[in-house]
């Protein structure tokens, strides 16, 4: 599980990084699999299991706790089939175009086995062969990672489980489940926040805690944006005797998907804080497991068992990268949205891949479109944008809901719907209508309404469309998330273009102006408090003014910070000038709040 690169490829939507294992992992790059929709799971492992002439026994949904079955039979698929890769890799010969000279160039130039590489080639005759089964050995398969977002969590059960309890084939539930009953040795990545039902469910599968060998098989990643919510759900866990094997720090608003803004809170000092406090973190949580384990009378951690610290969200440069893993001290760094414009990686239909390629920054945006009710990192030239667009004008806003995973609203009626779809967003206009609002009003409670859109169906399209074009689809339209930091890579690139930019062996942004990663957020944080304070109808109530009060002075605070480390040191007038920004915002006048 030990990677021999600096980066891994996080999450991507639901239909994007579905396979992306199959695509990179037998050149020891690690990714994420998200297994959200359970239908596009199945329909995946369809794909493959012909594609590879292996036998394909369906799981359908009359078949008791088919979710979590989808999605083990599944993950068991990908680790076959990743590792027939990996032997057939190690039987090539070191010759130009081979995938196993592919494995070995893509390495990060410091590593060591680069460097024995490197060695190979220079020598000769016998010298020659031994280095090169030497290299042989030290070939390992990037770990292939399922995300589960907590958020989405669900009631999901046939009739034939009423003996059972219903929490444990909640969404989330079953999907974790579905991980921990696979043959996989990798890692679970939680997202979006403590689930305490989620999380004490760890406690039932064996695999998450040392074995006699004190060996974890399974191990837990927290994605989190504040050293705060790493300690508590740290704790929560380490309690439970539940190690976290890494923190993946992401940037709260530069990142791809949903965006889970922190009250300021700016990359830099965020990740200042993990740098002061990860040490004590580590030792405080290791106490806590042994205590915990000891307690369940089962092995307890192996002494060089450490947490790791990654990063990830907007970074673009090497030298960006290479600053986050030296100065705050991260062992790694998450490279997402770029890797949509690499068809080698990632699953993106010829449409949205061109669109993406030539996109202009007025392209991407940070909506409401998600029905979880989270700022959304959206693409205007989407297929589903134009969609969701047309279907207003035609009068009937709103989408068919086939999936039900986003399903949690009961305004209107007792079973759950989900705000995106065409029957809850008929009731909401409807009562909408019923209410005396001026018309400045009542537009912008409309345009809030109509803006939710299905992410079930638009963030797993492509996977149908590009892997079985024959699937009848309840809708075509794509949805695709990236992260605003998209904006500065134009074309299509092919892997190992994609890996040397990263390892600062080439460089493929384009000619837009770039600031620097923690100035990008920076600006992004001020636009996020200049809409939520015009979004603001009425005087701002005490508990307001003390939230938007510490919101501002975090960000005041987080440009002081930035003013003295030298990589910004060129954007010095920009901060400043974001800074006179901030002291301008009136909180006594939101709508006068934000100078333009």
């Amino acid at each position: 599980m030990t990677s021999q690169h600096t980066f891994h490829i996080p999450v991507l939507g639901l239909a994007y990084s579905i396979d992306t294992p199959v695509k990179v992992a037998r050149f020891g790059i690690s990714s994420v699999i998200s297994v959200v929709q359970d239908e596009l799971v199945e329909q995946m492992r369809h794909f493959h299991a012909v594609k590879n002439n292996i036998a394909f026994h369906p799981v359908f949904k009359t078949t008791f706790d088919y979710r979590a079955k989808r999605i083990t039979e599944y993950l068991n698929l990908i680790k076959e089939l990743v590792h027939k890769q990996i032997d057939i890799l190690k039987q090539e010969s070191y010759t130009a175009g081979t995938e196993i000279t592919k494995y070995f160039t893509l390495l990060p130039d410091e590593s060591v086995v680069k460097k024995l590489y490197f060695r190979m080639l220079q020598a000769s005759g016998a010298a020659q062969v031994n280095l090169q089964n030497q290299l042989r050995e030290h070939i390992l398969p990037g770990s292939i990672d399922v995300n589960i977002m907590t958020k989405i969590d669900g009631h999901n059960y046939h009739s034939d489980m009423k003996n059972m309890d219903p929490e444990l084939f909640s969404e989330a539930l079953a999907a974790l489940r579905g991980y921990a009953n696979s043959t996989l040795e990798s890692s679970v990545i939680f997202s979006a926040g403590l689930n305490p039902r989620l999380y004490s469910y760890l406690e039932t599968f064996p695999d998450f805690f040392p074995d006699d060998e004190q060996r974890i098989r399974k191990r837990v990643i927290i994605k989190v944006s504040d050293f705060r919510s790493a300690s508590i759900q740290g704790k929560f866990l380490a309690k439970k005797g539940v190690w976290v094997s890494e923190f993946r720090i992401e940037s709260g608003l530069n990142c791809g998907g949903h965006a889970f803004a922190t009250d300021g809170y700016l990359m830099g000092p965020v990740l200042e804080e993990f740098k002061e406090k990860q040490n004590e973190l580590t030792r405080e949580l290791r106490v806590l497991v042994n205590v915990a384990l000891i307690g369940k009378k089962q092995p307890i951690l192996a002494e060089n068992e450490n947490i790791r610290f990654t990063v990830q969200g907007g970074i673009g440069t090497a030298s960006e990268d290479h600053f986050l893993r030296t100065h705050y001290c991260m062992d790694a760094t998450g490279w997402g949205s770029p890797f949509l414009l690499v068809p080698e990686a990632t699953n993106v239909d010829e449409e949205t891949l061109k669109d993406l390629a030539c996109a202009t920054p007025d392209d991407y945006y940070l909506s409401g479109a998600s029905p979880l009710g989270v700022p959304f990192n959206n693409f205007r030239k989407s297929s589903a944008e134009k969609q969701r667009m047309k279907r207003i004008e035609s009068g009937k806003p709103g989408s068919p809901c086939m999936r039900k995973h986003l399903s949690f609203n009961t305004e209107f009626t007792p079973k759950t719907l989900c705000t995106a779809s065409r029957k809850y967003q008929h009731l909401k206009i409807r009562e909408l209508n019923t209410l005396a609002l001026t018309p400045p009003v009542y537009k912008q409670k409309l345009a809030d309404i109509t803006e939710k859109d299905c992410l079930c169906e638009g963030l797993s399209a492509v996977g149908y469309q590009l892997n079985d074009p024959t699937q009848k689809l309840n809708m075509n339209a794509v949805t695709i998330c990236p992260g605003p930091n998209l904006v500065y890579f134009s074309g299509i690139f092919k892997l190992n273009q994609m890996v040397d930019h990263i390892y600062g062996r080439a460089s493929l942004l384009n000619s837009i102006e770039r600031p620097h990663m923690f100035v990008n957020e920076l600006k992004m944080y001020i636009d996020y408090l200049k809409k939520d304070l015009l979004k603001l109808t009425a005087p701002l109530t005490s508990k307001q003014v003390k939230y938007y009060t510490s919101f501002r002075q975090n960000l005041l605070s987080g440009i002081q910070y930035y003013k003295k480390l030298d990589p910004l040191k060129p954007w010095l007038s920009l901060l400043e000038h974001y800074e006179l920004k901030l002291n301008k915002i009136s909180l006594e006048n939101p709508v006068l709040a934000y100078e333009n």
